[in-house]
């Protein structure tokens, strides 16, 4: 019993970390042409690692109290018919991903957007209405340094101003968010619905607490405030009220950014390979930026391609539109399908033609604004 416990939870744990493994792989692989030597330490970005994981454990810490998801639900009660409560969700996710990141903004919003949809009688919705808040998540977190992992990651590394960076970020972002409604007021109608009222009451004390440390948090990430002193007050202010918190925040994440770290460091020291991605890079640093989150994600596109360009402000662009097209594209993406094939079994064939049906649309439709 012992045995298959522990088969169980090892299949399950490599399912869910698919991308921390590859990352791992990739490491290994080209550590045989570059030999760990001193340099290696030069890799980490250990600013980025630290306001990631920061941001992430005060999230854990709000969504253990419930923070978002009664916010939440308080909005979508509000809406009275399918259309709307449908807009809702994906507003909440889109809005959401900004302030909290992609991957938590999915893990907070889908399970809301289920409870809607099933306690309705809205059922038919549900496989647009992932996709729609799958799309949200990774492209409302475009328009904030903390809104997606890779955002975090150039911002810091190549010492983006802010403004700067709201900049170059804030036209797709608002085609992205007209486009959203476009479709949402298209293809779900304005059928009535009711939502149960659930009366849930938040914890005064420790919800003040966790938005001061989220605070303090978006400020490290702002440079407000050295990150060193966030890595100190969070994990000692959540040992005393949340330890929980501390153990549910998204260590393969980490590791898959030390692990792409490791892995980019040495391509960037092998010259042929240099010499190819320099060249492709040079060419258009968008559009192959775009094409290789479609096979490799954005995250460690972000992070390889970092390595051969200082055309931050092309990269930035490319990796968070290439964030929709493929399954693989985000890293959040697997989240999302993972979530509605646990609620949908044997329904992931018709959820992947629809999640390649708008996620190609909407990769078209801002390839052809930006090129523009």
């Amino acid at each position: 019993m012992t045995r298959n416990f522990v088969i169980r939870n090892a299949s399950s744990f490599l399912r869910k970390n698919v991308v921390m493994l590859v990352a791992l792989a990739a490491a290994l692989i080209t550590m045989l042409f570059v030999p760990p030597d001193r340099e290696y330490w030069g890799y980490f970005d250990v600013k980025t690692l630290t306001c990631l994981f920061c941001v992430l454990a005060v999230v854990c810490a709000l969504k253990n109290i419930r923070f978002f998801y009664i916010l939440a639900k308080k909005i979508v009660r509000s809406f009275r018919n399918a259309r709307m409560s449908v807009l809702a969700l994906v507003y909440i996710t889109f809005i959401g991903s900004m302030l909290i990141a992609n991957d938590m903004a999915l893990l907070t919003f889908l399970p809301l957007g289920y409870l809607v949809l099933t306690s309705t009688g809205k059922q038919k919705y549900m496989a647009f209405t992932f996709v729609m808040q799958n799309i949200a998540a990774n492209l409302g977190g475009m328009l904030t340094p903390f809104g997606n992992p890779q955002n975090l990651y150039l911002y810091t590394k190549f010492e983006i101003p802010t403004l700067e960076f709201m900049g170059i970020m804030v036209l797709p972002f608002a085609v992205s968010v007209v486009l959203i409604t476009v479709f949402c007021m298209i293809f779900v109608k304005p059928e009535p619905l009711e939502v149960a009222d659930e009366q849930v009451k938040l914890p005064v004390g420790r919800t003040v607490v966790y938005l001061a440390l989220f605070a303090l948090a978006i400020a490290i990430v702002f440079r407000g405030i050295p990150y060193g002193v966030g890595l100190v007050v969070i994990p000692a202010a959540l040992l005393i009220m949340d330890r929980k918190a501390l153990k549910m925040v998204d260590y393969p994440l980490l590791l898959t950014f030390v692990f792409f770290f490791v892995f980019a460091g040495n391509m960037a020291r092998i010259q042929f390979v240099r010499d190819i991605f320099s060249g492709l890079l040079e060419k258009s640093t968008l559009l192959f930026s775009i094409l290789s989150c479609q096979f490799i994600s954005n995250v460690p596109s972000a992070i390889l391609l970092s390595q051969f360009t200082e055309n931050y402000r092309e990269l930035l662009l490319g990796v968070n539109i290439g964030g929709v097209g493929t399954l693989i594209a985000s890293l959040a993406s697997l989240i999302t399908f993972r979530e509605y094939t646990a609620h949908n079994p044997g329904k992931s064939g018709y959820y992947i033609k629809t999640f390649s049906l708008f996620n190609l649309a909407f990769l078209i439709i801002l390839v052809l604004f930006v090129i523009w």
